[in-house]
């Protein structure tokens, strides 16, 4: 069976305008067959066909019990997890996600240029960047630092722009290993130009093969 990647875009909270770009560009970028939905049924069911899960730009409560039962044993049990932007925005409620994301969102200023610093380029969504990295998003604040859990990839140089948050420690995207699984979570992706650059699109192309790859 050929395996496929199920794409979540369910909003339960703020909706990003971005996401129809978004599903077009995985599906562009993806080797394996997208499924994308908005159902919540669709995570009730056997995940064992998928190369990943991805939640993109989903936000608040998008699970239902059986979904959340399910996606963990999943990713427990080897399955690939990406998160994209507004993902750590989501299941707020539910304690498993924030363990397996590794943070949540707290806040972010206004949409701006800045400076992505890569630290490390050992990896497939890293190895094609600049060590400095300029682009424009939203720049994220967590409620917590991931780094004690996860192998962060990129951070923010908050000294690129105004009103950030966690200060020279800031991660935006990061790689962890979840049980048997993998996850990878990226804080950019805010607009719809986002999945137009091809800077950012191999960033996310890497970030989902790696999670696809056990």
């Amino acid at each position: 069976m050929t395996s496929r990647l199920l794409v979540l875009t369910r909003t339960a909270d703020y909706r990003h305008d971005s996401i129809p770009a978004a599903v077009a560009a995985v599906r562009d970028l993806s080797r394996h067959p997208v499924e994308h939905t908005e159902d919540p049924a669709a995570l009730e069911g056997d995940l064992d066909d998928c190369a990943a899960v991805v939640f993109l730009s989903t936000s608040g409560e998008v699970l239902t019990p059986a979904g959340r039962t399910r996606l963990a044993a999943y990713v427990d049990g080897g399955g690939g997890f990406v998160g994209v932007h507004a993902a750590a925005c989501t299941e707020y409620g539910w304690p498993y996600y924030g363990d397996l994301l590794g943070a949540r969102f707290a806040r972010h200023p206004d949409l701006q240029p800045g400076r992505v610093l890569v630290e490390d380029a050992d990896h497939p969504a890293t190895r094609h960047l600049p060590g400095v990295w300029e682009f424009t998003d939203e720049w994220y604040d967590f409620r917590s630092n991931p780094r004690s859990g996860a192998r962060v990839l990129l951070r923010a140089d908050e000294t690129s722009y105004t009103g950030g948050g966690m200060g020279a420690d800031h991660p935006l995207a990061w790689c962890r290993d979840q049980a048997g699984g993998r996850v990878f979570y990226t804080a950019l992706g805010h607009t719809a130009e986002s999945y137009d650059d091809p800077a950012f699109r191999e960033h996310l192309r890497g970030g989902i093969a790696w999670a696809a790859a056990r």
